[in-house]
């Protein structure tokens, strides 16, 4: 279908792959697949990744024209089990052992294997491409279905957006098996002919290399997410070069706080707040600092496609409040077999985000909250976004993540986790500053100090999994 160009080289072990001189060895992975029953309409998980092997597997499963169902390497067996009994894959892809079976599924390192030749059946443009699973590997698995369209135009505008001379060599950080990390940070600049830098960004020692990593490869852009670089400004020296062109934050609210921090940590004000989402191919709109500031909930313009708000009554507008819904050429399929949440994310063209926010009569967006963790305190709409923001203003809290609380009179109250860098900060007198800087329904009634917000593996917080932590729940 497609074979990038370009080089991929992992900062810790060395290992380097040439995909110029890979493509012999990439094809020969596909025709085992194909014996295998390989080809369009099939999925194959791969259950690895971060790697340059890793990339020499999802190539191998699109040139088999197949798509590739890519899964936290962590996933334990029983998620496996999920995994596979709802996808029913040809084969399961590993960077171990292989040999074994899942479900009667083979699983395969394709590095090791005795490789049997086959022909090749091209994919469609409009076939799957990938697999993303934004949830379910412990219930109902909901993965999002990128076609090979779709992938081609993000990847292209992300390029437009981005230009040729900061992708010159890109670093990710983040996990290859969600569109962050995959599409917008390694397949943006593969395809542009680009080499790309893996590095890990999930330990406190691999992030405090950083500084050093973007000066021995010259990287021109990196992308990463608000919880990296709040380790990243206290671990990392500043990079000494002046390679660094570009840098992206995105998959999380951004603070403006923490949006100029990083610029002044990068030497650059090319540093953009992104908003994107996997059902969109990743990034779909962006704010760069050097035209518009750092401003809470700022995510700049579309790149690419349209953006609406959807008002009370149910009609669209350009311009306004609501919740917002966008139209991009990158769009997902669907959701693998769950055409029911389907039919709820998708109607007319139009994406419903799961955001609330607002557009200006210029076409810049900004972002509210979300309407699934929206708090209704005796009828007034708190975002626990919103609430968070303001808190982390304080000088002594580091983060905060707030969550809807049971409340006999009001309905729901605000509930909050927060990490302080000062032990005498405590719930008392944050409240005290609360009560001067924020409107009554948005403070807290209940204050919980923790030593750090758990996220998941894309760097994310689940407020629902904050409200049980410190409610003691067992899970």
């Amino acid at each position: 279908m497609f074979f990038p160009a370009g080089t991929i080289t992992h900062a810790e072990t060395g290992a380097r792959l040439d995909l110029r001189v890979a493509s012999a060895d990439i094809r020969a992975r596909a025709m085992h697949l194909a014996s295998l029953g390989t080809g369009p309409g099939a999925v194959v998980v791969i259950r690895h990744g971060g790697t340059p092997r890793f990339f020499a597997d999802l190539l191998s499963v699109w040139t088999a024209g197949a798509a590739a169902a890519c899964i936290n390497p962590a996933t334990t067996p029983s998620e496996l089990d999920t995994i596979v009994d709802f996808v029913n894959p040809v084969a399961v892809l590993t960077d171990g052992d292989g040999d074994g079976s899942v479900l009667g599924r083979p699983v395969l390192n394709l590095a090791k294997a005795a490789l049997r030749e086959h022909p090749l059946a091209g994919a469609s443009l409009d076939d799957p491409a990938l697999v993303l699973f934004t949830s379910g590997s412990t219930g109902a698995p909901k993965g999002v279905v990128l076609g090979y369209r779709a992938l081609l135009a993000r990847a292209a505008l992300n390029r437009a957006h981005i230009g040729d001379a900061a992708l010159a060599r890109t670093l990710c950080v983040l996990p290859t098996h969600f569109g962050h990390g995959l599409i917008g940070n390694c397949l943006t600049p593969l395809l542009a002919g680009r080499d790309l830098v893996l590095a890990s960004g999930g330990d406190l020692k691999s992030v405090a290399r950083l500084g050093e990593v973007v000066d021995r490869y010259d990287i021109g852009f990196l992308s990463s997410v608000p919880a990296f670089w709040k380790i990243a400004l206290k671990a990392a020296k500043r990079p000494q070069k002046a390679a660094l062109r570009r840098v992206h934050i995105g998959s999380a609210p951004l603070s403006g706080e923490l949006w100029r921090a990083v610029a002044e940590w990068s030497g650059t004000d090319a540093v953009l707040n992104m908003y994107g989402m996997t059902e969109a191919a990743n990034w779909i709109a962006g704010a760069p600092a050097a035209e518009m500031g750092f401003e809470d909930g700022l995510v700049g313009r579309m790149w690419g496609g349209a953006a609406a708000v959807r008002r009370g009554d149910g009609s669209l507008a350009r311009s306004g409040d609501g919740d917002l819904v966008v139209q991009t050429p990158s769009l997902m399929t669907g959701y693998f077999k769950r055409d029911d949440l389907t039919r709820d994310a998708l109607s007319g063209g139009w994406l419903a985000t799961g955001d609330v926010g607002s557009i200006d009569e210029t076409g810049i967006v900004r972002l509210t909250g979300r309407r699934k963790h929206e708090i209704n305190r005796a009828g007034l709409k708190v975002h626990p976004e919103d609430v968070d923001a303001l808190l982390e203003r304080h000088p002594d809290v580091v983060e905060a993540c707030s969550f809807g609380i049971p409340d006999a009179i009001a309905g729901e109250s605000v509930g909050v986790a927060v990490v302080v860098k000062n032990p005498a900060a405590d719930a008392k007198a944050l409240r005290a500053w609360a009560v001067q800087h924020m409107v009554p329904e948005k403070i807290p009634t209940s204050w919980h100090i923790v030593p750090q917000i758990p996220r998941n593996d894309r760097g994310k917080v689940n407020r629902d999994d904050v409200a049980r932590l410190v409610r003691g729940d067992k899970p």
